[in-house]
């Protein structure tokens, strides 16, 4: 009998675009895109919902093309968020466990990472991401994972993500108000690194740029663990905004510049390259120079990234970071973009594509753009095998842990009526024992 697959949904409500991925995976274990749908995202600014109205319409539009595509009716997705109100903090939390004779179990862990979501925390905040980043078993350092170990004091440092209250409440709102439910929220920056890093890269140490239409995501690795978050308040837009106004131009057509002719460093061949563009109604038509062009361009990125470039250095990994950076997102498909990145920050640098878990196939979604889309749906899955796997581990144990619970109910009861000189009396045998 064939394994029925679970169907996950990812929506990526962006500053410039809503993606929405219907996906389930196959038997290698790669996710098959079953529909998509896009949207212009209207309502939306730097990550955050300012129209609830015009993003709900934007949402129930991206929606119906991935429904109507893949033949789902969607009613459950996981989605992303971004804005310059995400902050990240370091905590630790302790728990002491009353069983030392049980070893460490997952139960344990979910319970340590469930306490951290009552860490108090700035009014008007609340917490969006709990990530482990490294455990300690009885003062025993730099464990990734304690289940199966004996301990009496289980530790953990972890990597706190938060974020404004209203914030996350206007996507929940935006969500049910287009007739569906939020399975999960999760850090963009987090579901681009899950579809576009290798795990080479999070062990040597790797940044994570994620430049988008409103912000700018920024994810820290090394050994694995993630170190540093960040979201800056900059994208591919303002750099929209730069040509518009340098070039006296309407925001169309300074988009279409940017993506078509745009260059994120100015070179000397690019002098005598001039593009003509149309002008406004009863107007003469306006030429400008592809490296006029280019200049703009590399000035506003070289902002960005000075911004990204303080980050590194601030998260203290600058000098552990082996692999480099790894820049996505829409803004990445500027050209000379690497090398630009490279300049400013002296690491080597690729750009990231979310093709490799990806089924054969799947060209459309094999763009940068699509990075946090195609996180979203590998999260969900993350999600749905660790439901699977512990309900599969509740229905092999519910006999045997209801039995452990009886024997210590009727031992504990016993101590006390014999300590209290009192009778006991089992139910299982007729009859009272203290009168045999």
């Amino acid at each position: 009998m064939e394994k029925k697959s679970e169907i996950v949904v990812g929506l990526d409500i962006g500053t410039t675009k809503i993606a929405v991925i219907v996906g389930r995976k196959n038997d290698e274990g790669k996710i098959e895109i079953m529909g998509v749908g896009k949207a212009d995202s209207i309502g939306i600014a730097r990550g955050m919902v300012v129209n609830i109205d015009q993003t709900v319409a934007s949402i129930v539009k991206a929606v119906k093309e991935a429904s109507d595509k893949s033949g789902v009716d969607i009613k459950f997705v996981n989605v992303g968020i971004a804005g310059q109100h995400i902050k990240s903090l370091q905590h630790r939390g302790i728990r002491t466990r009353s069983n030392i004779d049980k070893e460490i179990n997952q139960d344990d862990v979910d319970t340590l990472i469930e306490d951290m979501y009552k860490v108090a925390i700035s009014p008007g905040e609340q917490i969006i991401e709990v990530l482990p980043q490294e455990y300690i078993v009885d003062n025993e350092q730099s464990i990734k994972n304690p289940i199966g170990m004996a301990g009496v004091r289980l530790e953990a440092n972890f990597h706190i993500i938060t974020g404004q209250i209203t914030a996350a409440r206007n996507i929940a709102k935006c969500v049910n108000k287009a007739g569906m439910e939020m399975s999960a929220l999760t850090l963009e920056a987090l579901a681009s690194a899950d579809s576009v890093l290798t795990a080479e890269e999070r062990e040597a140490g790797v940044v994570l740029v994620d430049i988008g239409g409103g912000t700018t995501d920024i994810a820290i690795f090394q050994d694995d663990i993630i170190r540093h978050t960040a979201v800056i308040p900059f994208g591919g837009n303002v750099i929209t905004d730069d040509i518009k106004t340098g070039c006296q131009i309407i925001r169309a057509q300074a988009e279409l510049l940017k993506v078509k002719f745009g260059s994120a460093i100015p070179t000397d061949n690019m002098e005598n390259e001039i593009v003509v563009i149309p002008g406004l109604k009863g107007r003469q038509n306006r030429e400008i120079s592809v490296r006029t062009l280019s200049s703009i361009i590399n000035a506003r990125m070289e902002e960005i990234l000075q911004h990204v470039y303080y980050e590194i250095k601030n998260s203290g990994f600058e000098k552990k970071l082996i692999a480099g950076i790894v820049v996505t997102g829409g803004g990445a498909q500027l050209k000379n973009l690497p090398q630009c990145v490279e300049f400013i920050t002296g690491m080597d640098t690729r750009l990231g594509y979310p093709n490799e878990h990806l089924a054969a196939g799947a060209h459309e979604l094999s763009h940068p753009l699509y990075a946090t889309a195609v996180g979203l749906v590998m999260r969900g899955f993350e999600e749905v095998e660790k439901v699977v796997a512990k309900e599969q581990l509740n229905v092999k144990m519910p006999e045997v842990v209801q039995h452990s619970k009886q024997e210590k109910k009727k031992k504990n009861l016993m101590e006390k009526l014999l300590h209290a000189g009192g009778r006991w009396f089992d139910e299982n045998v007729e009859g009272d024992k203290n009168n045999q």
